[in-house]
């Protein structure tokens, strides 16, 4: 991360999304002690117009931003087939205008002096010769040497691939400035392996964190994705999780990210969550 006001180790943070008036989001997530997170832009957010109003609100507040995330119109996380048909760059139909949008959110993130872009690709194929997989591997090639004209990293979210295949992909996609932003929570609601296990082989890898929580998707459902919860509330393990983090060597900030049915519970759960963390850090740090 470059150009950022200095964090502390493992700092909490939140990652919130672009849409509501600025400076009341980061009013809100000041009042609960937060100077720092990831910002996400809607797939129907016209960015153009969203400059600048987040830049002089930035400005205002001293809030630091690390990453730009992206979400594209049209996804739809109801279950995996729904997943597999319409998240990020495997569906060809969408693969065009997601590109373009992922570019300009780049050029977002830069006029935001935000140092980082992120976004799911997809539920990338196992066979590297699929031609899914060769489409989103060249596509993540091009928004990577995009972002680095910017200098800025590009984070892949954890959660539709294994730890062991996500990966090879990254080795693959062979780009200095791709890595991960490690999502606990989306190991288990995908069913795709144990976070701690997971992260232990991606730790390298990693260039931001989301405290999320969540449970295993039903056994006798191999269709449906687990259930997210209020952290501390899920499978995760939050206290193992961050032992694990200062393991692999992350000293980087945890944004929180928590999707809830309507605003007020959103924010009542962020504010769970930053007593949990206080909590576990206190243990862990001292």
């Amino acid at each position: 991360m470059r150009n950022l006001t200095p964090l502390a180790n493992l700092e909490t943070g939140a990652m919130f999304w672009a849409g509501r008036d600025p400076d009341d989001t980061f009013a809100e997530l000041a009042a609960l002690g937060l100077r720092c997170g990831q910002l996400g832009f809607p797939g129907d957010l016209d960015l153009d117009a969203a400059v600048e109003p987040w830049r002089e609100a930035i400005r205002r507040s001293g809030f630091v931003l690390y990453t730009a995330i992206a979400s594209f119109h049209g996804e739809d996380y109801a279950d995996i087939p729904t997943v597999k048909d319409t998240v990020g760059f495997i569906p060809p139909r969408f693969r065009a205008e997601r590109v373009a949008r992922m570019l300009a959110v780049s050029d977002v993130a830069a006029k935001l002096a935000i140092p980082g872009i992120g976004m799911h690709v997809g539920m990338v194929p196992a066979d590297t010769t699929d031609p899914d997989y060769i489409a989103v591997r060249e596509i993540t090639r091009q928004i990577a040497d995009h972002a680095a004209t910017h200098g800025q990293t590009v984070s892949l979210e954890t959660g539709q691939e294994t730890a062991e295949h996500l990966l090879e992909f990254l080795i693959d996609v062979n780009r200095s400035n791709v890595g991960i932003n490690f999502d606990p929570a989306n190991m288990i609601l995908y069913g795709t392996g144990d976070p701690i296990e997971a992260l232990g082989i991606l730790g390298s890898r990693v260039l931001s964190v989301h405290a999320k929580d969540g449970d295993w998707p039903p056994a006798d459902q191999p269709d449906a994705l687990g259930t997210e919860r209020t952290l501390g509330k899920g499978s995760v393990g939050i206290e193992r999780f961050l032992r694990k983090l200062l393991q692999v060597g992350y000293k980087g900030p945890l944004a929180i990210e928590r999707e809830a049915p309507n605003h007020a519970e959103r924010m009542q759960d962020i504010a769970t969550a930053v007593r949990v963390l206080d909590e576990v850090k206190r243990v862990i740090l001292n």
